[in-house]
């Protein structure tokens, strides 16, 4: 592995998500960096749903407590994870959680209905912080309830390549609907 290489494609990503860009900007930056980067696993275009608002709300979190272990199917074996809050969402419940390791990080897995048809069979993420996606997909609004935007869902790496491994969603994050906003599937 080439830590250096794989901080520079994490600051990357981190300044990518908090740049002041639209979603359209920050879609065309995303497709670039994965297309240029050495640490990219895939190497671009990603394809995306069209952006649709109704998949941005902003709901309250409700408490929640205890921890999950997650598996990642890979040498990080299996991570545990504390429930920071349940978010209530039009579509269903989904739990934000906190990854309990050094550092730690929020992080919000998905999987709905277009799971294995159009997008990713395993699920999506709408934040992992530890990776550097802050403030797009999850984000703390000034009056405490969080604000969720589907249209920046993406893909685990190891949607596009095998090489890599992932920690999945969780049953208590499993949707009956279809969120039809974020990345699509990248292979077909």
């Amino acid at each position: 592995m080439d830590a250096l290489s794989l901080a520079d494609f994490r600051a990357r990503v981190a300044a990518m998500y908090l740049s002041d860009v639209d979603i359209a900007g920050f879609r065309a930056a995303r497709d670039e960096l994965f297309a240029t980067h050495p640490q990219s696993a895939a190497p671009g275009p990603l394809k995306y749903f069209p952006v649709d608002p109704a998949f941005a709300v902003v709901v309250p979190m409700e408490p929640a407590g205890g921890s999950i272990e997650i598996a990642t199917g890979g040498e990080d074996g299996v991570l545990r994870y504390e429930r920071v809050g349940v978010l209530p969402t039009p579509w269903g419940r989904l739990t934000l959680f906190w990854l309990a390791a050094y550092g730690g990080g929020l992080f919000l897995p998905f999987r709905d209905a277009t799971c294995g048809k159009e997008s990713y069979g395993a699920g999506r993420y709408l934040t992992d912080t530890v990776k550097g996606t802050h403030g797009r997909g999850v984000a703390l609004e000034p009056d405490g309830r969080v604000r969720l935007d589907f249209n920046y869902a993406y893909n685990p790496s190891c949607a596009y390549d095998d090489a890599w491994a992932c920690p999945l969603a969780p049953y208590e994050n499993r949707l009956d609907a279809e969120i039809r906003a974020g990345e699509r599937t990248y292979h077909q």
